[in-house]
């Protein structure tokens, strides 16, 4: 089935190819593109005809074969040795697509060594490499990511077309070049942490924070008395049901929050009159401890969150209900099951986190949709990073990032202050994050590679400006097929931005679009 769907779009790409080329002036395409899109900011389907699932398949490289191989995944911390393969202005993330036209010599050892290596087959690591400054030396990332290659075709003229797929990140400890010349490097494998969830029913029972007090003492006299009524029972369950959705370190967090509440109550007793009467005022003047969304992105909580949260935990009051002397466990099922606030847990909830990223993915790219994505924070963190419209040095940042939870956080912030995008040299703003357009299945940044093996990482946008066209368009070995590309610079500073890409034929759309090349740009915030 699968072979049957690639034989249709390979001639969909052949029909394309055929068409008559048939280029309008640049002036005339740029002036109807401002008409595609709606009022939300979203292309309309009937100004979009492209096939996106024709880039993802690269055919510019021709035929290439399928390995029919998956590698296996390795624990996190095991050390490999795997032949490496340096890019410059790349970053590769677990899951992303990186196609290469390897042609150095050295670089072709590297990947027929990965071909045949017996302990790790078919798998090679992929490292950035960058520069202090425009004439200092090259210097590689610390950390890569492991590329496991999918499709293999060797050249007449002795160059490989290769396409790859990311796999898991690694901490890069050395590098050598081996006795054939390949560049080789001894990796680890970094660990990464599960999602954290929220449990379900942290927060399904919570007495309001002025009830609280008034609540335990009833409970706890009820224990003094020897007996629990159904109500207490219920409260004990849910507890027993809230550690069970804990992992293991978060119970010990949760056990010893409570454990503090209660050894802090048996020494300060004496303080016990004081304290009842501060929390008094404090509980007639609190609001609800739940923070608003702006909490996601980690600012200090302020003076009324921190008192909210110590009372949430019992540090500092003194209610006459603790001076009971009741076991731990009893004690616990009379305080607040979460032992932090909601908006803690909201700062670090992953599946909350990958909600939010999600939404504002979606409203500003459209497509593709990120539905199958929310419940893989994981996974989520790793698309967005590797296709969010910003420098490679800022997406290597994001690589770096070990956690989740984090990873989406700085995404949510970038999502939210990114608007503009500009030319590194000179600054001028060349366009802006509303205008990007999603011409692959892949997303609106993706990695291809030119006939020379160059690879450049490519944003696409609708429009774009302070721009100039250098040269004829050209037809062949595009990586967007139907399209003709034409080099662009900065018309301020004369760098080589990217392409313009021109549909070759009337009933393809969109007319024109630009392709931005990721290493050309400076990060620009609100």
């Amino acid at each position: 089935m699968e072979d049957e769907v690639e034989r249709r779009q390979i001639q969909q790409i052949l029909e394309l190819d055929n068409e008559e080329l048939q280029i309008e002036e640049v002036e005339s395409l740029l002036e109807s593109s401002d008409d595609d899109r709606d009022a939300s900011g979203v292309v309309s389907p009937d100004d979009f005809t492209f096939n996106t699932q024709l880039t993802s398949l690269h055919s510019y490289l021709g035929e290439v074969d399928d390995t029919r191989h998956r590698s296996a995944f390795w624990d996190g911390g095991a050390v490999l040795n795997l032949p490496l393969f340096y890019l410059e202005g790349v970053v590769l993330f677990p899951e992303a697509t990186l196609p290469l036209r390897v042609i150095e010599p050295n670089f072709v050892a590297a990947v027929n060594r990965a071909m045949t290596q017996a302990d790790a087959p078919y798998t090679m690591g992929v490292v950035r490499v960058y520069r202090d400054s425009n004439d200092g030396p090259l210097r590689l990332a610390k950390v890569g990511t492991t590329a496991e290659i999918r499709q293999y075709r060797p050249v007449e003229d002795g160059s490989i077309n290769v396409v790859t797929r990311g796999q898991q990140r690694f901490c890069l400890r050395r590098c050598w070049i081996d006795a054939e010349g390949a560049p080789f490097g001894e990796i680890q494998i970094i660990e990464e942490d599960i999602p954290f969830r929220t449990p379900r029913d942290a927060y399904a029972k919570l007495v309001p924070l002025n009830n609280r007090r008034g609540q335990q003492i009833l409970s706890l006299n009820a224990l003094s008395h020897g007996g629990r009524n159904d109500e207490n029972d219920s409260e004990a369950n849910s507890e027993e049901s809230f550690e069970n959705e804990l992992t293991q370190t978060e119970r010990r967090i949760h056990q010893s929050a409570i454990g503090a509440c209660y050894d802090s109550d048996r020494m300060d007793e004496s303080t016990s009159s004081a304290d009842d009467n501060k929390l008094s005022e404090s509980d007639s003047q609190s609001g609800s401890p739940c923070g608003t969304d702006s909490t996601f992105l980690g600012s200090s909580p302020s003076g009324h969150e921190k008192q909210v949260r110590n009372t949430d935990l019992g540090i500092g009051t003194k209610s006459m209900a603790r001076k009971v002397a009741e076991p731990r466990s009893h004690l616990s099922s009379t305080l607040s099951r979460a032992f932090a606030p909601i908006w803690v847990y909201r700062m670090y909830d992953s599946f909350c986190l990958a909600q939010k990223a999600a939404d504002m993915w979606k409203q500003i790219v459209g497509t593709p949709s990120m539905d199958g994505f929310v419940k893989k924070p994981d996974l989520l963190s790793f698309y967005i990073a590797s296709k969010i419209p910003v420098s490679d040095p800022t997406r290597q940042e994001l690589l770096e990032i070990d956690g989740v939870s984090y990873r989406l956080r700085q995404e949510i912030e970038l999502l939210e202050r990114l608007d503009r995008v500009r030319c590194k040299i000179c600054k001028t703003v060349i366009a802006r994050r509303s205008d990007m357009l999603v011409m692959s299945t892949d997303g609106p940044m993706g990695a291809y590679v030119n006939s020379y093996g160059y690879v450049h990482e490519v944003m696409t946008f609708r429009k774009a400006k302070g721009l100039a066209t250098r040269g004829r368009p050209h037809k062949e070995y595009s990586w967007f097929p139907g399209y003709a590309w034409t080099i662009i610079n900065c018309a301020s500073c004369d760098v080589q931005m990217g392409w313009l890409f021109t549909a070759t034929n009337e009933k393809l759309k969109p007319k024109s679009f630009w392709g931005i090349r990721s290493c050309q740009v400076k990060d620009e915030t609100r």
